[in-house]
């Protein structure tokens, strides 16, 4: 699995792209002092701290037991748990808010997931989340490049196509709306992460990501092959500070319980 026992590396490199929406996921979800929240698929912990950091009642979640432990560690003031979608380890209408960041572009059923995240909300509450669109924007299609650059087949996709759906905010409304949610709105966020060519190929050099999936148990000249066409393919995206500066977007969206 790319995602066991990365959670350093994680926060290290894609801890930091995810970062971006994690405000306003929150202010999405209403999360404010005294809000219960839970924060679904926490990884290290940038939602879930920043959630504390409101005053909010925090619960967070992680199938990787390294995330667990980095995020427990972490945030000592919230309850910081192992769970699974689509059964978390909650009863129904347990929390104010529910939030997950790119949590669902990892599931193999989208459409039971987001229904356990709408199960736990109670009556009232939001659910909030985030995802990677498609067409994929230029940050995360530079990795799909570099694969066809050094000829690796891309990564299998993690959602059968009878459970797919469209990674577009009216995609990602009707799972929301199909969940039972109400009052359903979504936008696409955009940005530029800024990061520098060293820090971006922690990720797939650790095995995390389409590329790093690929590139796990090649020998040592394919790695060595795919960082040249990493470098190349990046040039354009170099700051005149030096930093790399990629664009990139997501589909942030919200439901009513």
């Amino acid at each position: 699995m790319q995602w066991t026992d990365q959670a350093a590396a994680f926060a290290d490199s894609y801890a930091h792209l995810c970062a971006h929406t994690a405000p306003d996921l929150l202010d999405t979800a209403r999360v404010t002092a005294g809000v219960r929240v839970l924060d679904v698929g926490t990884g290290t912990g940038t939602v879930a701290a920043l959630a504390v950091d409101r005053g909010a009642r925090v619960a967070a979640v992680d199938a990787e037991p390294s995330m667990v432990e980095f995020t427990r560690s972490r945030l000592p003031a919230a309850e910081v748990r192992a769970g699974r979608l689509p059964e978390l380890p909650y009863g129904d209408g347990s929390f104010d808010a529910v939030v997950a960041n790119f949590v669902i572009n990892h599931v193999t059923d989208p459409a039971r997931a987001v229904a356990e995240l709408a199960r736990l909300a109670a009556p009232g509450g939001r659910v909030a989340l985030t995802i990677w669109p498609r067409p994929a924007p230029p940050l995360q299609q530079l990795w799909n490049d570099v694969l066809d650059a050094v000829g690796l087949p891309p990564a299998p996709p993690t959602v059968p196509a009878e459970l797919n759906f469209p990674r577009t905010a009216e995609g990602v409304s009707q799972l929301l709306d199909r969940a039972g949610l109400t009052e359903i709105d979504g936008r696409v966020v955009t940005w530029s992460h800024r990061t520098d060519l060293e820090s971006w190929w922690i990720g797939p050099v650790s095995g995390m990501g389409a590329l790093g999936e690929a590139l796990t148990g090649r020998d040592a000249a394919t790695v060595a092959a795919a960082r040249r066409e990493y470098e190349r393919l990046a040039a354009p995206y170099i700051a005149a500070d030096g930093a790399l500066a990629l664009p990139t977007a997501a589909l942030l969206a919200y439901g009513v319980r």
